[in-house]
């Protein structure tokens, strides 16, 4: 298995785990509205968004006549009876929360045959419920009302009004759409968002003085260069010459064989080229076509401008050491320019072209 394949399963592990645990913290809120007799010929509807599904709950409507255990308001005995034992019409259980677990008192009214179970919390908790869990009792609708609201209904019943009462999905809550966390969240956004603009504001800044860094040594080079070019020899080729006598001399930029009146360039390599083919070359370059030699090394350019900048500064050297004992040998990694213009006339970088050049002179 390869480790892409293994980041992959790890990633969708970690995924999955976070899914179940994000669930596990996800409620739903129920809306339950009723509708009963006022004993003056008239209806009464009441709608509020006050209960909250169990955790093992079908997240699907319900609705039904309500209607009370007999003798246990909690509905926990093993022989709970209620006033409906069938479904036909549809009736939902109300029951109080104690004495035995959830899925106890939910089996019990749905082995009668209710469509839902209501359970109200217990006396003295005011309108407060809780994300009730009944694992053993599921495949139906249960949901938990505060106290207050169970109180009136178990009244209504009792005093022998038929309340309908109907259970629907309300809204999703979590930790994470407490408002508390989508404080936490909105200003970690705008951190990241700040902390990425930054430093993508960085990156830019770094890139363009990078830019204009190399723009001006590229400047700075080929102003060398042209101050190079300006030292190289010019000469007009005679018919005389041995360069015009022969076409397997040629300029090697253009490919050209030379021809009386061409005006040539020669380099310190003493090689020669069109002067319009190379100088351009030389302006980007600084080296010959043929040898690689660097003219402004050759005609100590590049040595004057470091000078201009630090005049006295020591030549750099190289020591070779072995290890424990002393510096054996200090070698100069840049010959500093002689004050004979002529030694810097044939400076070379390969002695072959070096001894090529003083054959060519005698």
């Amino acid at each position: 298995m390869g480790k892409k394949t293994q980041r992959s399963l790890l990633l969708l592990l970690c995924l999955s785990g976070l899914a179940r645990c994000s669930a596990s913290f996800l409620f739903w809120t129920a809306v339950v509205e009723l509708t009963y007799s006022d004993g003056k010929n008239g209806t009464v509807d009441k709608y509020c968004q006050c209960g909250v599904y169990g955790r093992n709950s079908l997240l699907v409507k319900a609705e039904g006549v309500v209607t009370l255990p007999k003798g246990d308001p909690m509905g926990c005995s093993s022989g709970t009876v209620y006033n409906r034992n069938s479904s036909n019409p549809p009736w939902i259980a109300l029951v109080k929360r104690g004495n035995c677990t959830f899925s106890e008192k939910i089996n019990a009214a749905k082995r009668q045959g209710a469509d839902a179970v209501v359970v109200y919390n217990m006396d003295g908790s005011g309108n407060s419920t809780t994300h009730m869990g009944h694992w053993d009792a599921a495949d139906i609708v249960a949901i938990m009302v505060g106290n207050s609201q169970g109180l009136e209904i178990v009244r209504l019943v009792s005093n022998g009004t038929e309340v309908m009462m109907q259970i629907d999905v309300g809204s999703p809550h979590g930790p994470w759409m407490d408002t508390y966390w989508l404080y936490f969240l909105s200003i970690a956004f705008f951190i990241v968002t700040a902390a990425s603009i930054a430093y993508f504001v960085f990156i830019s800044a770094n890139r363009l003085y990078s830019l204009n860094a190399h723009r001006r040594a590229d400047r700075r080079l080929k102003s060398e260069a042209k101050r190079a070019i300006g030292r190289l020899q010019v000469r007009k080729l005679k018919a005389s010459d041995e360069e015009t006598a022969s076409d397997s001399h040629v300029c090697a930029v253009c490919i050209e064989s030379y021809k009386a009146g061409d005006v040539v360039t020669v380099l310190t390599c003493d090689h020669i080229f069109h002067k319009a083919c190379i100088e351009p070359w030389l302006l980007e370059r600084r080296t010959c076509p043929m040898c690689k030699c660097d003219i402004l090394k050759a005609l100590g350019v590049d040595e004057e401008t470091k000078g201009s900048l630090s005049a006295e500064s020591p030549p750099e050297v190289t020591v070779i050491t072995v290890a424990g004992g002393e510096p054996m040998y200090e070698v100069p990694l840049a010959d500093r320019p002689g004050p004979d213009p002529d030694s810097l006339q044939h400076h070379y970088d390969n002695r072959a072209f070096e001894e090529d050049s003083a054959a060519g002179r005698r």
